[in-house]
């Protein structure tokens, strides 16, 4: 590994349960009014994508994807901080979630990698920096081994290679992130009414991919950072660690006080790493 860039809070005091953000799903952000937005037809489906930054940007884009069940909006404090910052910024929605189309093909992260291929290929944008949370980090790796010419960067959060690093264990917080993205799903999804199914489905994509190897993931020559929160309820804690170890010269970010939904629970150190990450060489 290139470094190991482990984020460590000084506790003067057991903290309360109310003091405790990794126990909290704070309330998903809108996003700010995009100077671009439309509906990318690729791959059989139509994608939702938002662009900001436009205007004021200078340097890579950063592309931004989302996690499995959710939508763009849950990037809503990091867009404004990266356009902040002088960044260009784009999000999707990936298929069949937030306001993107599916059809009937399974899903899988190859052809969601290819998506966002697809989308950069509408976009006519060249190479990003990716930033992706839990199924946007393994597919932001899938576009790192298949087609590292696309990608500047990579930061991937709460990744896991293997099925057998999802935990099982019961989660209150995860419950709520499942409860409320249904409601999400039915506000934006132009399926309104197809929320048990989808979730059947991506859940049958979760118990069977990824399965990578240390060999597959030696491929790896983008610059990437594997970072997750230290109480992710979601990835078991050896695959990030893991993860770092098998990507030739990456490094390790644990987030402190946080879990697989740091984004949220705690945006500006979340920011302030990504921003961190897109200087570093």
């Amino acid at each position: 590994m290139r470094a190991i860039l482990f984020a460590l809070a000084m506790l003067t005091a057991t903290p309360t349960l109310a003091a405790q953000p990794w126990l909290t799903l704070p309330l998903t952000p809108t996003l700010p009014k995009a100077d671009v937005s439309g509906l990318a037809p690729v791959n059989g489906v139509k994608l939702w994508y938002a662009e900001f930054g436009q205007s004021t940007g200078k340097g890579e884009p950063v592309l931004l994807v989302h996690g499995g069940l959710a939508n763009s909006d849950y990037w809503g404090n990091q867009v404004r901080a990266l356009v902040a910052a002088h960044y260009k910024v784009i999000v999707m929605d990936s298929r069949g979630h937030g306001r993107s189309s599916r059809n009937a093909e399974p899903y899988g992260y190859d052809l969601m990698s290819n998506d966002v291929i697809a989308l950069l290929d509408y976009l006519k944008i060249d190479k990003v920096a990716l930033i992706g949370w839990s199924d946007g980090a393994i597919i932001g790796l899938d576009i790192a081994m298949h087609h590292p010419e696309r990608l500047t960067k990579l930061f991937a959060f709460a990744a896991n290679y293997d099925p057998s690093g999802v935990t099982s264990a019961p989660s209150a917080v995860v419950d709520q992130y499942i409860a409320r993205a249904g409601k999400e799903y039915a506000t934006h999804s132009p399926t309104p009414k197809e929320y048990k199914n989808f979730v059947a489905q991506i859940t049958h994509m979760w118990d069977s991919q990824p399965h990578w190897t240390k060999d597959d993931l030696a491929k790896i020559r983008v610059h990437t950072w594997i970072a997750d929160g230290d109480h992710d309820e979601m990835v078991k804690h050896d695959q990030p660690r893991t993860l770092a170890d098998w990507v030739p010269d990456s490094g390790l970010l644990i987030e402190p006080e946080v879990s697989h939904f740091a984004f949220l629970q705690n945006p500006d150190q979340f920011n302030a790493d990504v921003l961190r990450f897109l200087k570093s060489k």
